[in-house]
């Protein structure tokens, strides 16, 4: 499955926030190390910091930099013109998007479409269209549409406002595949707003889809989109290596890029935060100076991270008396009650520091 990479442009729309081309370009070139197919870097219609960061990456990334725009000849043209590598055009075809949003008839938002993949094509520039709201969409509409657009590689299917969960993804993609649609030339584009955003995307990685559009810490609108370091992290616990990335660097890579575009990491989100893992429980430090699998999903240095021992007031007797047996010493229940009273006196203390301390202990 390939990987679209939208937080800048997700990122960059939530409230608030106003990224500078300078920022767009070297959180870019930080996502571009980890291999990711396609960034996108923002809606170049809207002016010139987008327009010049797309130029500026497209001319320093292996990764294809893509621009997006509305089924709408100006949008095309500010794309094209910005130097993108490739196009996202977005436009939907669910009844209250059409009725509510756009004010078309079905019959005549294909035929905008049509004349905005014809204006596309003027250009030769590679091309996604991205159905909005599409798992809301009547899947025939669906289907319709994956017969009558041929010039797209994919065709995108956005839960626009997060409103599915992976059962109905299941479900739907099914129903598109039964209906003759090649799955692998589908893209998902999912949304946070039930919590549910990275699981939807693995439920279509399983289902076969071709692509998926993912970003840094679920940046992006409302509660944001499905999260890129789940999403690599869950593939490879899983065995599949489906993806097109290259995953030891994914953790100091995703936390540069949030520190370049001054976007908080919260301590315990899952992946990045400082707290997924860190240990100071004493029943799991102890068993991790042994074995850390036992209390660990992953291991963060497969993904560029490290894990964080901590040792002070929780550390029980067990914790301790691996401390006095790494400082080299045979634990006394003595030393041991000695130990735990250093520690909860200098803690939190890291293991380097733990076993420092247990060594002072052996020597009385």
């Amino acid at each position: 499955m390939r990987l679209t990479d939208v937080t800048l442009r997700e990122g960059g729309q939530m409230p608030g926030r106003s990224y500078t081309a300078d920022q767009k370009v070297a959180a870019g070139c930080e996502l571009d190390r980890l291999g990711v197919s396609v960034i996108q870097v923002g809606f170049p219609i809207t002016g010139e910091e987008d327009r010049e960061a797309t130029r500026r990456l497209a001319a320093e990334t292996d990764a294809a930099i893509e621009g997006i725009a509305r089924a709408v000849p100006g949008d095309i043209d500010a794309v094209a013109e910005a130097d993108a590598d490739r196009i996202d055009v977005f436009a939907p075809l669910s009844a209250g998007q059409l009725e509510h949003v756009m004010d078309k008839e079905y019959g005549e938002m294909l035929e905008i479409i049509d004349d905005a993949i014809d204006h596309v094509r003027e250009y030769g520039l590679p091309m996604t269209l991205t159905l909005m709201d599409a798992f809301r969409t009547d899947p025939a509409r669906l289907i319709e549409a994956f017969e009558r657009f041929s010039y797209p590689a994919h065709l995108g299917l956005a839960d626009t406002v997060g409103a599915r969960t992976p059962g109905y993804v299941e479900s739907l993609l099914e129903d598109l595949s039964s209906g003759g649609v090649d799955l692998s030339r589908a893209g998902v584009h999912f949304h946070e707003d039930l919590g549910v955003g990275t699981a939807n995307t693995l439920t279509a990685a399983e289902m076969g889809v071709g692509k998926a559009d993912l970003s840094v810490a679920n940046l992006g609108e409302r509660a944001g989109n499905a999260a890129l370091e789940e999403v690599v992290v869950a593939d490879a616990l899983a065995g599949e290596s489906a993806l097109d990335v290259e995953a030891d660097e994914l953790i100091p890579v995703c936390l540069e890029v949030l520190e370049i575009l001054a976007e908080d990491v919260d301590p315990r989100k899952a992946v990045l935060g400082g707290e997924v893992t860190s240990h100071e429980a004493g029943i799991h430090t102890a068993a991790m100076l042994e074995e850390p699998s036992v209390f660990e999903p992953f291991d963060p240095a497969e993904f560029g991270g490290r894990r964080d021992l901590v040792f002070g007031e929780g550390t029980g007797r067990g914790g301790a008396r691996k401390l006095i047996e790494r400082a080299g010493g045979e634990p006394t229940d003595e030393q041991v009650s000695r130990l735990l009273d250093r520690l909860a006196e200098a803690g939190p203390l890291d293991g380097t520091e733990a076993t420092e301390l247990a060594a002072e202990v052996l020597d009385g």
